[in-house]
């Protein structure tokens, strides 16, 4: 169980990292006027969604196998329930990513890069809740 406990965390860390810097670069496309960079950010964009993507399964997954241990189970485990809806939350925000990366490939994105500075700020949210949920365990 340890190893697996491990190999969760490790992914979780790996996908955040995406979840953090993405939204990063939609800020500065956002903000950006060359086409030629806005080219090269789309790129980059692209290739941070689809790696972190990548990540986002085996953390996922990682996540189940602990359920199936037997993980949070019993008396006083309520912390877990409320930990797996911020999970749903960060794979939700996940998507919308996606979404908003598909606005700015198709030219269509009408926020502002003060509102993607405001939603960069989400996945830390999510990430605090979720380790003081864990390591804490409140209820």
């Amino acid at each position: 169980m340890l190893w697996i406990k491990s190999l969760h965390i490790v992914f979780v860390i790996s996908w955040f990292a995406g979840l953090f810097y993405l939204p990063r670069i939609f800020v500065n496309l956002a903000m950006e006027t060359d086409a030629t960079a806005t080219t090269r950010l789309l790129l980059m964009a692209r290739k941070l969604y689809r790696f972190t993507s990548i990540l986002a399964v085996p953390a996922v997954l990682f996540g189940v196998a602990l359920l199936f241990y037997g993980f949070g189970q019993g008396p006083g485990s309520m912390w877990l329930h409320v930990k797996l809806v911020f999970v749903i939350l960060a794979i939700g925000y996940h998507h919308a990513c996606n979404s908003l990366l598909k606005k700015f490939e198709l030219g269509t994105n009408k926020r502002s890069h003060t509102w993607f500075r405001w939603f960069n700020e989400v996945p830390v949210v999510l990430l605090l809740a979720i380790v003081i949920l864990v390591v804490v365990k409140p209820f």
